[in-house]
């Protein structure tokens, strides 16, 4: 058996693993990287990457106005693939390598608290990264293991378009591709046992849904569904109740797993549960040694959120530096049409955290000049505010996750909501709605004031 040395040691070739390998690397560390299958990891191969290629040419054949053809979906997926294609580099193994970072493809086991096996190789560090995401959860459905069905692994793989694309599941994902699909020709009707997009703010939410109801999606919700039976190009899905839904494709989208299940956790002394492995505010497992961030670290299920986690671990294995992962200034984003992007509290936590002087404030994407002028004008943003600062957003419409940004940018750091009232914008751009939102919280403290009145009428009486 080889043996190999390391100062840090990264399970998984997705966006936190190779955040971390590429930023200690270069900053002088020794690193193993372990990939088992792709690099890139979900967000590159089956998530993020594919289905934004996928939506995007979905919207322009709407776009177009007429009626799409079977040649539209095979160009669709021939571009998600060409988009793979084109980032692909940037996650290849002759990159990392390229930067100093052994790279060893194949799958990691812990065989104790300070070594990991990989098919046949040791490897000993003196810290490890375990980020090796997740993948869709298939419920045990009755039925199910004998039907075909779909998960974002194996929906991209498509070279025609559904006659009738069934989804179970009305999150983020099952909507993202419930809307790229009927654009592209598919008839589509998405099963969801609880209530959809249940996790987001229900007025934005309700505007989503009508949306893609309005396309001819249908959405059936509060259905539970208890079996699943037929055979491909013939699937059927029985709800409680005895409802039976029919179509010829199935994709399930109820959410996601962390992956652990080849790691051996227990022989390295490392805590997990269904939602991925126990750690601390600093990202680290019971055992001192290993850090697990992303997916697997169940504190959310985000590219953008191992990234951050990247530079937690980072700051702590390479300086020693004290370093604590918040959540209260990720954001998310549905990238249907129109997008719903959030960030923070909404107002009934943030009445339960602060107490008093929380204020809400909602701004209509029909009051922005540049939403009249390009059509758009469905959706609003709205504000939580305490104590002067911004605490939550909610965005639906148009490039809602753009939107959203700045106030990104202000929670991230804490800003008085002051500094995004004190901003230029470009006019006339989508983004004036967030410093509108701001000014209809001062506007009342500064014009409705008496005080304010009686400064002035002083000031005008006085001045030269």
């Amino acid at each position: 058996m080889s043996k190999i040395k390391t100062d840090i040691c990264v399970i998984g070739g997705g966006s936190g693993g190779l955040s971390v390998a590429a930023g200690a690397v270069q900053m002088g560390a020794r690193v193993v990287l372990v990939e088992g299958h792709k690099m890139g990891g979900d967000c590159l191969n089956y998530g993020c990457v594919p289905s934004k290629a996928l939506l995007s040419q979905a919207k322009a054949v709407k776009a177009r106005g007429i009626a799409p053809t079977a040649a539209d979906f095979k160009a669709a997926m021939a571009h998600v693939k060409a988009t793979i294609a084109t980032i692909a580099p940037h996650d290849s193994v002759e990159r990392f390598e390229g930067l100093g970072v052994l790279v060893m493809q194949g799958y990691a086991r812990f065989v104790s608290p300070t070594e990991i096996d990989v098919e046949g190789t040791s490897i000993r560090a003196r810290r490890f990264v375990v980020a090796t995401g997740s993948r869709a959860l298939v419920p045990p459905i009755p039925g199910l293991d004998a039907v075909p069905h779909m998960t974002n692994e194996t929906l991209f793989d498509q070279t025609d378009c559904p006659g009738h694309l069934l989804i179970i599941g009305a999150g983020p994902i099952g909507l993202e591709m419930a809307q790229a699909h009927r654009r592209l020709g598919a008839r589509v009707t998405v099963i969801e046992g609880a209530q959809a997009l249940g996790r987001d703010d229900p007025e934005a939410a309700a505007i989503v849904l009508e949306a893609l109801r309005s396309e001819g999606i249908e959405i059936i919700e509060q259905a539970q569904v208890e079996r699943v039976g037929g055979r491909a190009g013939a699937v059927e899905v029985q709800v409680k109740g005895g409802t039976i839904f029919a179509g010829t494709h199935l994709l399930i989208a109820v959410g996601r797993q962390p992956n652990l299940d080849r790691l051996d956790l227990d022989k390295a002394g490392i805590r997990y549960d269904r939602a991925g492995i126990k750690v601390d505010a600093g990202l680290r497992s019971t055992n001192r040694r290993v850090y697990a961030i992303g997916d697997v670290a169940g504190q959310g299920q985000f590219t953008h959120l191992a990234g951050y986690h990247a530079g937690v671990v980072i700051r702590s294995m390479l300086f020693g530096l004290p370093a604590k992962a918040k959540g209260d200034h990720i954001p998310h984003v549905t990238f249907t049409d129109p997008e719903l992007a959030s960030i923070g509290l909404d107002e009934k936590a943030a009445r339960k955290k602060f107490g008093g002087g929380v204020s809400v404030h909602k701004i209509g994407y029909d009051q922005i000049d540049r939403a009249q002028a390009e059509g758009q004008t469905t959706g609003f943003l709205k504000l939580v505010v305490a104590r002067g600062r911004p605490v939550g957003v909610t965005v639906v419409g148009a490039q809602a996750g753009e939107v959203i940004a700045p106030y990104a940018l202000a929670i991230a750091n804490n800003l008085k909501l002051s500094a995004i009232a004190a901003t230029v914008l470009p006019y006339p751009t989508l983004a004036e709605i967030g410093k509108r939102a701001a000014g209809a919280y001062f506007s009342p403290k500064l014009f409705d004031n008496i005080n304010v009145k009686r400064v002035v009428g002083v000031v005008q009486r006085w001045l030269p």
